[in-house]
């Protein structure tokens, strides 16, 4: 008779957290299903023809045309989706919800990296509840977007990099120094790769050659690594194995990139590892003077809805404009005709673009550090400090708090629900960070949390969902709250 199967307290807590993470991933998508936004129709418009004729691209004055708007990692995830589940919505909002159950996975295994021996299993316990109930990340799931694929990829190749030698105190904890060679020192010969893929450095460089193929910003993830590593390696004798490092990721991540590399040059002539920064049609106007003059005063999230969005579509109101995006009367007066002007085609020219630049330049050189240092700063404050209500039925407002309560206390209640849960987890993460600041892989978890929100705060949209690729590393970090080391 075979002994009944027994399961520990721990598994039993597992198994609870993953349910519970899926639970709540469903109701997102029952509750609040979200399929029409514009990026949304683009992906799924390139993977349907993708699969349907042969072609990467999407349908132009009536001919199908290859583009290299969107990087194609998530028009083939979606096509898989559609091949295996059927061509529905909700299949791709399951089979998203069961990826970013994955994605815990890979949080709590990482958290673990970073915490004590003896606190390990709880601190990996605590990351995957945090991560299991996160609504931030688990409402994307629902929406046909790249988050949930992207954060995935991110949780993968940080954890891979995490367990690198450099980064990972297991190798010390087996009596052997640091700096030895984990080859002759035995440990290649317990990895689960043998030969080149046992080289944490390639290996995770594939990672994030996949992961831009999703996101065409994941590089960050190799530059993070390789700014921990300069700060780790900075002495001569280490420079060899810098060098090494380097030229592995490299390698690693063109692996990936090189089949879309060689279809950009065969079906557009050019060479284009990444989807480009603007994802502008073949003859549309590129309105570089336009953002570069939101750029000297856009810091809020509303203003894009107001104003960056509607450029070309809608009309746009000198109203919805904050006072600061003026020195002087004469500015906003030039602004005023400007926008009269784009209001009535819908249409913005060379010249007025040519104008916005000007005012642009004039704004920068008399007051360069407001440009170049406040409005960065308080775009990282929004991408940070925010409800992240972008995909739910709540509107954002809290001021003034009197009003908005009286309106609508349910609103108003999600809203600083939301934004409060938001400042608890990176406030755990602070703390946790503290608890695990001589771990190096904490390093590199904030070098690259430091780096891709540096990078979007030079955005001229600030959206608060380009940080939550940084959850998978603030989720590990607040899970050493659990460690119960000083």
């Amino acid at each position: 008779m075979a002994a009944p199967i027994r399961f520990s307290k721990f598994s039993l807590l597992a198994a609870l957290a993953l349910l519970c993470g899926l639970a709540l991933r469903l109701f997102f998508m029952f509750r609040f299903p979200f399929s029409h936004a514009d990026d949304s129709e683009f992906y799924i418009q390139f993977a349907r023809n993708w699969v349907d004729h042969g072609v990467y691209g999407i349908w132009v004055n009536g001919q199908l045309t290859p583009l290299d708007m969107r990087a194609p990692g998530y028009p083939a995830f979606l096509a898989g989706v559609a091949a295996l589940f059927g061509r529905s919505l909700r299949a791709i909002a399951i089979v998203q919800a069961f990826v970013d159950v994955a994605t815990c996975f890979l949080i709590a295994g990482m958290a673990a990296l970073l915490a004590p021996d003896k606190s390990r299993r709880r601190v990996a316990m605590a990351a995957l509840w945090l991560a299991a109930l996160c609504p931030f990340t688990s409402d994307y799931t629902a929406a046909v977007l790249t988050e949930t694929l992207a954060i995935f990829l991110t949780a993968l190749a940080l954890i891979v990099f995490c367990e690198a030698p450099a980064f990972c105190d297991v190798p010390a904890q087996r009596g052997y120094a640091e700096g030895v060679d984990p080859q002759s020192a035995g440990i290649a010969d317990r990895a689960p790769f043998r030969g080149v893929f046992a080289n944490r450095w390639f290996l995770g460089g594939i990672v994030v050659g996949f992961a831009t193929l999703v996101r065409p910003e994941s590089p960050l993830i190799a530059a993070s690594v390789a700014l921990a590593l300069c700060v780790r390696w900075w002495r001569p004798q280490h420079w060899r194995k810098l060098v090494l490092a380097g030229v592995w990721m490299a390698l690693g991540m063109l692996l990936p990139l090189m089949p879309w590399a060689a279809r950009n040059w065969n079906s557009l002539h050019e060479v284009q590892f990444l989807a480009p920064r603007y994802s502008q049609m073949e003859g549309e106007i590129l309105p570089k003077g336009f953002y570069a003059w939101t750029r000297t005063w856009l810091w809020r999230f509303r203003d894009v809805y107001l104003v960056t969005w509607k450029l070309e579509t809608e009309p746009i109101f000198i109203e919805d404009i904050p006072p600061t995006a003026f020195d002087s009367p004469d500015q906003r007066t030039r602004v005023e005709d400007l926008l009269a002007e784009h209001n009535d085609d819908l249409a913005l020219t060379p010249e007025m673009d040519d104008a916005f630049a000007q005012l642009a330049r004039e704004r920068v050189a008399l007051h360069p550090i407001r440009t170049q240092v406040l409005m960065p700063s308080l775009r990282g404050l929004t991408l940070w400090f925010t409800p992240r209500i972008e995909l739910l039925p709540f509107s954002g407002n809290l001021w003034p708090v009197r009003f908005h309560w009286q309106d609508d206390p349910v609103d108003f209640s999600g809203t600083i629900g939301l934004f409060v849960l938001n400042i608890a987890y990176v406030g755990m993460a602070l703390a946790g960070l503290w608890l695990a600041r001589r771990k190096p892989a904490a390093m590199l978890l904030v070098a690259f949390v430091v780096l891709r929100t540096a990078f979007f705060t030079q955005l001229e949209t600030p959206e608060p969902r380009y940080v939550l690729e940084c959850y998978p590393a603030i989720i590990a970090l607040a899970a050493q709250v659990w460690s119960g080391s000083v």
